[in-house]
């Protein structure tokens, strides 16, 4: 069983009556139900205003994959957690960040650039599979159209992603690189770009697809590991395999 924490600001849906007309439950809980439909899934929740963010060092250890929605509090997450996160990323649990997380402090850390880009709201997209045979793009269709989705436009500043898997065009004729993947240490980091907060677009089962895959695809596939530093070893193998 693969076990999943969807972390969300969960300011949006309190602040917008527009966006709790879209989410009522809000954008994290909207997340967990279709990933709770899955057998071989059990998914939770953490938002900003829990201690710790939601994301004590138990609820870390006991994540295989992190999703990860921010917007407009990203400040508000503490150093002590955001490193907290990108330690358990390195010893190998998945991170998916989603749509304006380009700019929260753990996917800037990870990429170790800004993550600027441009953008626009209310444009229509229509997201390419240009990477069929990657597993996120599993029963994926050639490409989804998104009547209303939040454009965001190149250049992106990421560092090159070891793979790219889907691309995003908008009707303004801008194109974004919209499905990154990186490894990162032990772990797998995907970055997906639709899912603006007053858009329906995780009610999209296309959209949803692509969230479950990349679920299966960022699980780590050994225990994650905690970090050790840089040990002293004091006997080689070769010494080792002598003596025995």
């Amino acid at each position: 069983m693969i076990k999943v924490t969807v972390w969300n600001e969960g300011l949006h849906e309190t602040l917008s009556t527009d966006v709790a007309a879209v989410y009522p439950k809000g954008i994290h809980n909207a997340i967990k139900d279709f990933l709770s439909s899955q057998p071989d899934i059990t998914a939770g929740t953490a938002t900003l205003k829990q201690k710790q963010c939601g994301l004590t060092q138990e609820v870390l250890d006991n994540t295989d994959v992190l999703i990860w929605w921010g917007h407009m509090a990203h400040n508000m997450v503490p150093d002590k957690v955001v490193n907290r996160v990108y330690e358990r990323v390195l010893g190998g649990m998945g991170l998916i960040v989603l749509h304006s997380g380009h700019y929260s402090k753990i996917f800037k850390k990870l990429m170790g650039t800004t993550c600027n880009l441009n953008w626009r709201e209310g444009d229509r997209e229509r997201l390419w599979t240009v990477n069929p045979s990657h597993p996120i793009a599993q029963g994926v269709p050639a490409y989804i159209n998104l009547d209303v989705e939040e454009m965001y436009g190149e250049r992106f500043d990421i560092p090159e992603p070891d793979e790219l898997v889907f691309l995003g065009w908008f009707a303004g004729g801008e194109v974004f690189r919209s499905g990154c993947c990186w490894q990162r240490g032990l772990g797998r980091v995907f970055y997906f770009q639709p899912g603006h907060e007053s858009n329906p677009t995780y009610r999209n089962e296309d959209i949803q697809r692509i969230i479950i895959n990349a679920v299966r695809w960022a699980a780590p596939q050994n225990p994650v590991q905690k970090d050790e530093g840089s040990p002293h070893v004091k006997q080689s193998p070769e010494e080792k395999y002598k003596a025995e």
